[in-house]
């Protein structure tokens, strides 16, 4: 019972992790990490399409790490929690020791 509730547990926080993974998600993060944005300025800030922008965004929606609001005609995002920044911020200190590494690692393709 208890492998079964810690491999749940296991599974849930590779879920959440996906969410960082993809590189157009995590730099939508990156961005928002500064404050708000409109999607309007997530394309201009990231140089990704606006249907994907707007694709990716839906999915951080979905699965909590974004809140969305309505300015007027406009919709802003944000972080829902102050620890996403947080999180970002400790991987680009982790990242820093062990840099070498990963950038080595032929385990992760990353483009």
């Amino acid at each position: 019972m208890l492998l079964e509730k810690a491999s749940t547990a296991v599974a849930l926080k590779a879920k959440l992790f996906r969410g960082f993974a993809d590189p157009s998600r995590l730099v939508l993060l990156e961005v928002l990490r500064q404050g708000p944005q409109t999607v309007t300025a997530l394309v201009e800030a990231t140089g990704l399409t606006q249907p994907n922008v707007s694709n990716h965004l839906r999915c951080l929606l979905d699965c909590g790490l974004v809140r969305r609001s309505r300015r007027g005609r406009f919709v802003v995002y944000r972080l829902s929690d102050e620890r996403i920044a947080e999180l970002l911020q400790l991987a680009e200190q982790v990242l820093a020791d062990v840099a070498r590494g990963v950038y080595h690692c032929t385990r992760y393709n990353v483009p």
